[in-house]
């Protein structure tokens, strides 16, 4: 997929905030209002629907981030929508600074070690709160604490690569 039509999910909708049409939002942005920048912003709802989203405002309350829509009027409606998730195209995000990565840049890409050994390419990331964990799949699957340089030698994406310093047998 290029990037012009590739997405990145920035936040789901956890139900109704209060009786005026008002949703609750788990935005992944930092900081989590900063997701009202990046437009088009496209609601899935559960069932798969998909439309992008016109009129979009939010606000921070103290339980987090709050989001109306024009056409949700009332509790109902923004309960029904719990679950959607809110994508944007990766072309709206700003470049990452040297030695910060996208996560959705880094899948896909090929992981060898230092002896040479492919490993595979990345499934995914996640946080474990402490670090972020590379996950490599290729004969198995191998996390790799996303530590540099101590474990993530180099990210080459010219070549498609990142090379780490993890043992083949771990």
């Amino acid at each position: 997929m290029n990037d012009q039509a590739r997405r990145i999910l920035m936040g789901r909708i956890h139900g109704a905030f209060g009786v005026r049409g008002e949703m609750k939002l788990e935005s992944f942005s930092e900081p989590p209002e900063a997701i009202f920048r990046y437009l088009p912003l496209t609601m899935r709802t559960a069932q798969g629907v998909e439309r992008e989203l016109e009129g979009a405002r939010g606000r921070t309350t103290t339980k987090g981030i709050v989001m109306r829509l024009p056409e949700v009027e009332d509790r109902d409606a923004a309960e029904a929508l719990r679950g959607a998730e809110i994508f944007v195209p990766r072309t709206a995000l700003p470049p990452p600074s040297p030695g910060e990565y996208y996560w959705v840049d880094l899948e896909g890409l090929r992981v060898v070690n230092t002896d040479g050994v492919d490993f595979g390419v990345v499934s995914h990331l996640f946080s474990t709160g402490a670090n972020d964990v590379l996950v490599a799949r290729g004969d198995r699957e191998r996390m790799i604490p996303f530590l540099q340089p101590d474990y993530i030698v180099s990210v080459d994406f010219d070549a498609g690569c990142i090379t780490v310093d993890w043992d083949a047998e771990f």
